[in-house]
C-alpha cells in the first residue's frame, strides 16, 4: 500500500469555525482531590504560610547597602510586598 494514496472518503475543512467545548469539571474536581489525598491528613497549610513568611523574612535580611536600595526600589515598584515596616527584616 502507498503512502502516497489519498483516500476521497476525507471531507474538506469546514469554512466557518466549528463550537467545540470540553467540560472538565470532573477531572478538575478528581485533580484537586487526588492533590489533598497526596498532601495527607497532616497537611496545615496556615503553618506552610508561617513557614513561607519566615523564609521570606530570612531571605530579606541583612541586606548590603545596595541589595537594601534595590529592595526598597521594588518594594515601592509593588513587584514585592512591604516587609517589617517598608524594609528588610534586620
Amino acid at each position: 500500500m502507498s503512502s502516497s494514496h489519498h483516500s476521497s472518503s476525507h471531507s474538506a475543512l469546514p469554512a466557518e469555525p466549528v463550537a467545540f467545548s470540553v467540560d472538565l469539571t470532573h477531572q478538575e474536581m478528581l485533580r484537586r482531590a487526588q492533590v489533598m489525598a497526596a498532601l495527607g491528613p497532616d497537611w496545615d497549610p496556615l503553618e506552610v504560610l508561617r513557614g513561607e513568611e519566615e523564609a521570606y523574612d530570612l531571605l530579606y535580611s541583612g541586606l548590603d547597602p545596595e541589595q537594601q536600595r534595590v529592595y526598597d526600589e521594588l518594594v515601592a515598584a509593588g513587584v514585592l510586598p512591604v516587609r517589617g515596616g517598608g524594609h528588610a527584616a534586620a
